[in-house]
C-alpha cells in the first residue's frame, strides 16, 4: 500500500495526517495513564507542572505539528516533512521506551509511544526511503533528533535548577 507512497499525493496528505492524530492520542496517555505525565515528573525528576501548563504545552506541541504538516504540502516539501515527524516520533517512543526500562515502570505516554509512535515512524521511514535524497533525510534526521534534544535539554534543566535551591 505505501510502495507508492511518494507518488500519490493523497496517500501521502492522508499518512501525514496520523500524527497529529496519533499525537492527540499520545496526550490523552499521557494526562490521564498513571497519574499523569505532571505527576509522573514531579514524583519522579522533582518537576513541578501542572496538568493546566502540560495541556496548554502539548495544545501547543499539537498545533506546531499540525502547522508542519500544512506548510511542508503548501511548500511542497510533504516527503522531507514525513521524514521530520517520524523521527520526532521515534526519538520520543525511544525516550518513553529508555525512561520506563531505567526507572523499571510505566511512564505516561509509553504504551502510545510504543504502539502508534514506534511503528508510524518505523513504517513511514521505510515507505519514504525511495523518495527522499540522502541530503534531505540527513536533514530531517537531524530535525527530528534536535527537536528531541531540546525538550529533553529542557527538562534536565529544570531539573538541575530544582536540585539546586
Amino acid at each position: 500500500m505505501l510502495d507508492n507512497l511518494g507518488s500519490n499525493p493523497f496517500l501521502l496528505e492522508a499518512w501525514l495526517t496520523l500524527f497529529p492524530l496519533t499525537y492527540v492520542a499520545h496526550i490523552a496517555e499521557e494526562y490521564w495513564g498513571g497519574g499523569g505525565y505532571s505527576k509522573y515528573l514531579l514524583t519522579t525528576y522533582s518537576v513541578e507542572l501542572s496538568p493546566q501548563r502540560f495541556l496548554w504545552l502539548q495544545a501547543v506541541g499539537v498545533s506546531l505539528m499540525g502547522l508542519g504538516v500544512v506548510v511542508g504540502i503548501a511548500l511542497r516539501f510533504p516527503i522531507t516533512m514525513l521524514a521530520m515527524l517520524s523521527t520526532i516520533v521515534l526519538g520520543n517512543a525511544l525516550v518513553h521506551t529508555l525512561r520506563s526500562i531505567k526507572e523499571w515502570m510505566y511512564t505516561p505516554g509509553l504504551i502510545t509511544a510504543v504502539a502508534l509512535w514506534l511503528p508510524l515512524g518505523c513504517i513511514s521511514l521505510v515507505a519514504l526511503w525511495p523518495f527522499i535524497s540522502a541530503s534531505k533525510l540527513v536533514l530531517a534526521l537531524i530535525v527530528g533528533v534536535v527537536t528531541n534534544c531540546v525538550v529533553e535539554l529542557i527538562t534536565m534543566r529544570r531539573i538541575k535548577d530544582e536540585g539546586n535551591h
